[in-house]
């Protein structure tokens, strides 16, 4: 009982996961998203979960902005952990009004289904915007990161990893991300997908799409759907390369100049 009565205090204060991307070269000096939400059942399934997520963009000086990611996931079947994850994506712009502009990177994540403990990487890349307007944005980068992973196993799905619990290299990213406003405005349109190479392996790639949309309710708040499509081309042993969620909920956004 006590349980449930925390998870409807969660949910409550929560406004769902919130899964529209900041945009960085909007002329806001602030930008926040954050939300709290969970799950509780008992009876013939005992089910746990638990998501937080936050994203901001920060702009100290002119021309310089600061961009983080981050959102957790805890999951849970008849008390047998299912999920215990966290993302952290950290980025620092230069100039991001401009058509082209550079950026560092740096992340750190963990994956409890795919047996990673940690995983970071760090570098440096450009995007191209192509549009940008009050209506639609797309944009394309490309960077070099340098990526450091321990994994909970030593035996993959590829022989010539077996041995190793820790996998470094360097990797590749092409990514594109796009936004656009329907109907008025009534309806967001939103997506963003990458692909990550290793530059000395073509077997050793990963892969991510999302999509979705955002349904306005009132005064900031919406209603939203995403898909998403996971895909770690090396894995450990026993683990499935793919991953696919189906996710909705609600949105609200805060902005200040």
């Amino acid at each position: 009982m006590k349980k449930t009565i925390i998870m409807i205090i969660m949910l409550l204060l929560s406004l769902g996961k919130i899964f529209a991307q900041l945009n960085e070269s909007d002329t806001l000096r602030f930008q926040l998203r954050a939300s709290l939400s969970g799950n509780y059942q008992q009876g013939n399934v005992v089910y746990f979960a638990l998501r937080s997520k936050l994203d901001l963009t920060f702009a100290p000086y002119k021309k310089w902005v600061l961009k983080s990611q981050n959102n957790s996931l805890y999951q849970a079947f008849f008390s047998q952990k299912a999920d215990n994850d966290i993302f952290s994506r950290n980025f620092l712009y230069y100039n991001p009004r401009g058509r082209i502009y550079p950026f560092a990177i740096a992340y750190v994540s963990s994956n409890f289904r795919r047996k990673i403990n940690n995983r970071y990487f760090a570098g440096a890349g450009a995007t191209w915007q192509a549009v940008n307007t009050k209506n639609h944005v797309l944009k394309f980068s490309a960077s070099a990161v340098y990526e450091a992973t321990k994994f909970n196993a030593d035996t993959y799905n590829y022989d010539e990893y077996n041995g190793n619990s820790n996998i470094n290299l360097w990797r590749g990213t092409l990514y594109l991300a796009g936004q656009h406003y329907l109907f008025e405005r009534q309806i967001r349109l939103f997506y963003d997908a990458y692909w990550q190479p290793s530059f000395d392996n073509a077997d050793n790639y990963r892969t991510q799409a999302d999509a979705g949309m955002d349904f306005p309710v009132w005064k900031g708040v919406s209603m939203s759907i995403l898909y998403t499509l996971t895909h770690e081309h090396v894995v450990a042993q026993n683990i499935k390369q793919e991953d696919k969620i189906l996710s909705f909920g609600l949105a609200y956004n805060f902005k200040r100049k």
